[in-house]
């Protein structure tokens, strides 16, 4: 009984299923693009990391803890380029943080861009009044 219910489902699920087969067969094969890769770093004098990958990640914190885009340091198509007046700044800001956080016994990052930045170019040095105060 249960076969005589199989075999017909099967006989109309044969068309669809041989259709499937035949489409995906003629679609073109989709090759993974592959990751554009980051080069190695050059001009670090701050930073203790060694690959394209590592500095990319870091660039990526100091972006959203500054709000600004890479060309606010760095000379647009010309990252080691030290023409940008602002990138000294930031290697001066690194600094500072890590004396800061070298200072605590735990060894844990305490003090990051976000810390005074709050997503701004600029730092907060105080709070925001409050409304009606």
């Amino acid at each position: 009984m249960v076969m005589r219910r199989i075999v017909p489902l099967l006989l109309l699920l044969l068309p669809v299923l041989t259709l499937h087969t035949i489409a995906q067969e003629k679609a073109p094969e989709k090759k993974d693009t592959p990751k554009k890769q980051q080069p190695n770093p050059t001009n670090l004098k701050v930073l203790k990391v060694t690959t394209g990958p590592e500095v990319g990640q870091i660039m990526r914190t100091f972006t959203a803890g500054l709000g600004v885009q890479c060309s606010y340091c760095h000379v647009q198509g010309n990252f080691p380029s030290d023409e940008n007046p602002k990138k000294e700044v930031a290697r001066q800001m690194i600094k500072m943080t890590q004396v800061i956080n070298s200072n605590f016994p735990d060894g844990k990052m305490r003090v990051t861009c976000y810390t005074c930045h709050r997503g701004e170019a600029e730092p907060k040095t105080a709070p925001e009044p409050k409304a009606g105060g």
